[in-house]
């Protein structure tokens, strides 16, 4: 580690997110979330994303400050299962601003909100991410995260035109 990288290590903060840093994490998330990087999280990256995980899950939203700038975040909830002794925390989303991923501070986030799901009695983490996002996958596998499943999402535009073939509308 350089003396540049060792300067970012020590200055970084991580701390409860507020609500004047509502908007400082949207638009570090828009920069992160682009349609070219992931067109399912672009998709459902939007304002109400972190003012309904703010509003309800207030302490499980935390932001790495630098120098008074925001330059990371980390968002979760919880679940709990009517049927399940488990209380499973959800890590929705955790992003870094570009140059200062690889810094620690993305651990540091995860420490912090894996901490707090913790002593709320959660059992389990959960993520999910792109199949495609490898640095995503070896960043969660670095925290320990194993058994990635591959699932499949699809969308329908209800707004084209349908184009089944061989099936005509009856009159």
């Amino acid at each position: 580690m350089d003396s540049h990288d060792a300067e970012h290590q020590e200055s970084f903060c991580i701390r409860d997110m507020t609500i004047d840093d509502l908007a400082d994490v949207f638009h570090l998330g828009e920069q992160l979330f682009t349609s070219d990087y992931s067109p399912s999280m672009y998709r459902t990256w939007d304002e109400y994303e972190i003012t309904t995980l703010f509003n309800s899950d207030t302490e499980l939203c935390l932001v790495a400050d630098l120098n008074d700038e925001i330059v990371g975040f980390a968002l979760g909830t919880t679940v709990e299962k009517a049927h399940s002794a488990w209380k499973y925390g959800y890590l929705v989303w955790i992003g870094v601003r570009p140059g200062l991923q690889k810094k620690g501070v993305g651990d540091h986030l995860f420490d912090e909100i894996k901490k707090r799901m913790k002593g709320q009695g959660v059992r389990m983490i959960m993520i999910d991410t792109d199949a495609d996002n490898e640095a995503g996958i070896r960043f969660f596998r670095k925290q320990g995260f194993g058994s990635p499943r591959k699932h499949v999402y699809m969308t329908l535009n209800l707004t084209r035109k349908s184009r089944k073939k061989g099936r005509r509308k009856k009159t």
